[in-house]
């Protein structure tokens, strides 16, 4: 098991092999499917994005209402390659990693070892899990999205698995 400190240094990710375990601590956002496609259009457009995207890690995912006493509700891995069409442009605008479920396309594999970014799978049906893992958690962007709004997440003892690395592998 690889512990994993955020922001990922250059070196860290060339480190990383495709089926490693790692467990992530640190800063995370989370952005599903509507998020995605508001920042794909402020990329467009040139506009300034709510967030800073160099090095940072997206977890495709939507955070549910957190009960009194915990910093989030359950917050499971929703399907990568939904964000297929999005994920080269943001890797290529600086995005270090992505967290997700499932295969991803071939023209993402090719933008991460451009980049030398990874994709890290997480499990599942284990959002409860997920959930114990984050310590804090507040909309920063698009809170009319609800829960597929933009989260700052901080994590500690992550558990995910290196699913495409920055040199072509990958788990699939």
């Amino acid at each position: 098991m690889i512990k994993l400190t955020l922001p990922l240094s250059k070196q860290t990710v060339e480190g990383l092999h495709a089926g490693d375990s790692v467990l992530i601590s640190g800063t995370i956002l989370t952005a599903r499917d509507c998020a995605h496609k508001r920042i794909f259009d402020l990329m467009k457009n040139n506009a300034p994005l709510p967030f800073e995207l160099k090095d940072a890690v997206i977890y495709y995912a939507g955070p549910c209402p957190a009960k009194p006493d915990t910093a989030s509700g359950s917050c499971g891995p929703t399907t990568s390659a939904r964000m297929d069409s999005f994920a080269p442009k943001l890797f290529d605008g600086g995005l270090g990693a992505v967290i997700g479920k499932g295969e991803m396309s071939d023209e993402v594999r090719q933008a991460l070892k451009r980049n030398r970014a990874v994709y890290f799978a997480a499990i599942g049906g284990a959002g409860a899990l997920y959930a114990d893992c984050i310590k804090s958690s507040v909309c920063i962007a698009f809170p009319d999205l609800l829960s597929e709004g933009v989260y700052k997440l901080e994590v500690k003892n992550f558990p995910a698995v290196v699913a495409f690395d920055c040199h072509g592998g990958s788990i699939y």
